[in-house]
């Protein structure tokens, strides 16, 4: 397990991480800094437990407003094809 220092408005937070993931852990703490920089731009000022506050329910609208990926024909088809793969081997 790894320990990455992720720093949100200024002040580091130790997280830990399985080995490998940390490029990740960083990847995402950029984001939550940046978003994190939108809410005090439009908002101003707010205390750390607001800011938290404001930030997880921001992130947490966004999940789940984000548009559900729709399957085409070709996904469907080369679904349809994988599964009928797996039926030949099991029956094998």
């Amino acid at each position: 397990m790894s320990v990455v220092s992720i720093p949100i408005i200024n002040k580091n937070y130790p997280m830990g991480c399985e080995d490998g993931q940390e490029g990740r852990l960083i990847d995402l703490g950029k984001m939550v800094d940046r978003r994190a920089r939108e809410i005090l731009d439009k908002i101003g000022p707010l205390s750390e437990s607001s800011l938290l506050a404001t930030l997880c329910i921001v992130l947490a609208d966004e999940v789940q407003n984000k548009p559900t990926p729709v399957a085409d024909d070709s996904d469907l088809r080369e679904i349809l094809a994988r599964i009928r793969e797996i039926k030949k081997k099991i029956n094998k």
